[in-house]
C-alpha cells in the first residue's frame, strides 16, 4: 500500500494528515503530491517521513514510478529535492534543543509560516500588518537561530509545533 496525499486539501492540511498517519503507521509510504513547488512544504513533508513529494504537473511514467518506488519501501526522493532541503535540514541541533522564548503572537506567525504562508497571506490571517509580520519573522529567526523560512519550518515542525 501507498498513501497519496495532496499538500492543500479542502478540509485541512495533507502535511498534518502525513503527521498524523505516520504516527499510527511509522512505516506507512506516504507520496506527496502538489501543485506548489513550495521548498518549505517539501521540507515539512522531509521532516515528516514522506517517501517522495511530486508536483501534480509531473508525467504519468513519473508518478507510477514514485508509487512503485515507495510500495518497495524506497524513498523516492530526487536528488535535488533533497539538495533544496539539506540546509533546512542541517538545522543547528542547539536550537532544537533548547527553550526558546516565542511570544505567543511570534508562536501564531511561526505556525502560519511552516503552513507555507507568505507574509501577506499571515498578515491578513492574524489581523495584522505585513511590516508587523515581516518583523516577528525576523525576531523568530534570530530566536530559533536559524537563517530562513524553510529552516523556521523545520524547526517548528521538530518542536512539534505544527
Amino acid at each position: 500500500d501507498v498513501v497519496l496525499l495532496d499538500v492543500r486539501m479542502p478540509d485541512g492540511d495533507g502535511l498534518n494528515a502525513l503527521g498524523r498517519i505516520k504516527l499510527d503507521k511509522p512505516d506507512m509510504p506516504i507520496l506527496m503530491l502538489s501543485t506548489f513547488d513550495n521548498p518549505t512544504y517539501i521540507a515539512r513533508a522531509v521532516a515528516l517521513g514522506a517517501s517522495g513529494y511530486l508536483l501534480k504537473g509531473c508525467t504519468r511514467e513519473e508518478l507510477l514510478a514514485a508509487i512503485r518506488t515507495s510500495a518497495a519501501g524506497e524513498s523516492a526522493w530526487t536528488r535535488d529535492e533533497l539538495r533544496r532541503v539539506t540546509g533546512a535540514l542541517a538545522t543547528p541541533r542547539l536550537a532544537a534543543d533548547v527553550e526558546v522564548p516565542l511570544t505567543q503572537r511570534e508562536s501564531e506567525v511561526l505556525r502560519q509560516l511552516a503552513y507555507g504562508l507568505t507574509n501577506k497571506e499571515i498578515a491578513q490571517a492574524l489581523h495584522i500588518s505585513y511590516e508587523t509580520v515581516k518583523e516577528h519573522v525576523q525576531h523568530i529567526l534570530r530566536k530559533i537561530g536559524v537563517t530562513d523560512r524553510t529552516q523556521a519550518a523545520v524547526w517548528a515542525v521538530r518542536k512539534q509545533l505544527v
